[in-house]
């Protein structure tokens, strides 16, 4: 274990031992920080806060820290974090509140940037990339491959889908489906992700199905359920699962 001399670790805090702490850096009493993590100088991490393996955090970030909910009264509510995550310079990640699942959870191999903001009870998933200033609200949802441009803003509750795509400066007030991209204040869609989607393997035959999916979805100017029963006609796994999150939104989708 690398601890520099002026880092503050509290009782009760379970750091493994080959763990990496610079100056100034203060560790609470229930943080638990897992083998492989590296931690800049003038981190905060608080609360009740499990951390995976391998994750670098930046100097300047806060984690775990009270909530900005106002219901929050002190209950002692969890963030977690899982393996090989990058959290850069002065991301802030607050607990989660008892009104949802009491935690704000964070999955594995995610790019977080500067000055990133993640509230009570968000989810990330895994494979995320938010750029530097993306704020979300409470109880937002990003699955797996989301990629979320600079300075976007996502109301709360809401759900981005698996590989979509924002632009910098989009401001999100509903539920955007699999692999589509917005933009906009407020977003709207902008196509789908193509290239993210040849990247991560999607076969020629998938993708065209997607396309015709969006084209039901967005280009024909139909209305929501039956552009849902087209789209069930086209029996794709990548489709269904759009069927899916689209019947699972309580906010509805950006159209």
């Amino acid at each position: 274990m690398a601890i520099h001399h002026t880092v503050i670790i509290e009782p009760g805090a379970k750091i493994s031992e080959d763990v990496e702490i610079g100056p100034y850096t203060v560790i609470g009493g229930n943080v638990e920080i897992d083998s492989g993590c590296i931690i800049s100088p003038h981190v905060v991490i608080k609360g009740h806060t499990s951390i995976g393996k391998n994750n670098r955090i930046y100097q300047f970030s806060s984690i775990g820290e009270e909530n900005q909910d106002k219901k929050y009264h002190g209950e002692p509510t969890r963030t977690v974090i899982g393996d090989n995550n990058i959290i850069r310079e002065c991301v802030t990640i607050h607990r989660g509140t008892v009104q949802d699942q009491g935690v704000t959870r964070i999955g594995n191999e995610n790019l977080i940037m500067a000055y990133v903001h993640i509230a009570h009870d968000c989810h990330i998933h895994d494979h995320c990339i938010l750029a530097n200033n993306a704020t979300l609200a409470g109880h937002v949802v990003l699955e797996d491959w989301v990629i979320l441009g600079g300075f976007t803003g996502i109301h709360q509750f809401c759900r981005i889908g698996s590989h979509a795509f924002t632009s910098i400066s989009t401001f999100i007030v509903k539920d955007i489906p699999p692999f589509v991209m917005a933009d906009g204040r407020p977003a709207i869609p902008r196509g789908l992700n193509s290239e993210g989607l040849k990247r991560r393997g999607f076969s020629s035959d998938e993708m065209a199905n997607i396309k015709r999916a969006y084209k039901l979805l967005y280009r024909q100017k139909l209305p929501l359920n039956e552009a849902l029963d087209g789209m069930q006609q086209l029996n794709s796994p990548a489709v269904n699962q759009m069927i899916e999150f689209i019947n699972a939104s309580d906010r509805g989708i950006i159209r």
